[in-house]
């Protein structure tokens, strides 16, 4: 609520938020680089603990790491796909990211 002497949300002088660029409203890179660099993780500590025949826990944090980013990644795009589609339950704004 707007105090004495501010300005309301409602009133002419109040200036609108600009919307972000396209590419820095894309989750999409983060998403995708994000999971490769788990999976990197992934190879590099499997490879030093091929080579000492013991696993470590790097190894276990890389697989949930890439695990995960798989998992959000899909349920982003899920997500993108009903808001296409214009399900009632969708996140709203994401059909502007369609390419």
């Amino acid at each position: 609520m707007a105090q004495d002497g501010e300005t309301a949300p409602s009133d002419p002088a109040h200036r609108t938020v600009p919307s972000l660029p396209r590419r820095l409203a894309d989750p999409t890179p983060v998403l995708l680089f994000g999971t490769a660099l788990w999976f990197a993780g992934v190879v590099l500590f499997g490879w030093r603990d091929l080579a000492d025949g013991a696993v470590g826990v790097e190894f276990f944090t890389c697989i949930a790491g890439t695990t995960l980013g798989i998992i959000g990644y899909g349920v982003f795009r899920w997500q993108r796909s009903a808001a296409r589609r214009g399900s009632r339950g969708s996140w709203q704004g994401l059909s502007g990211l369609d390419t």
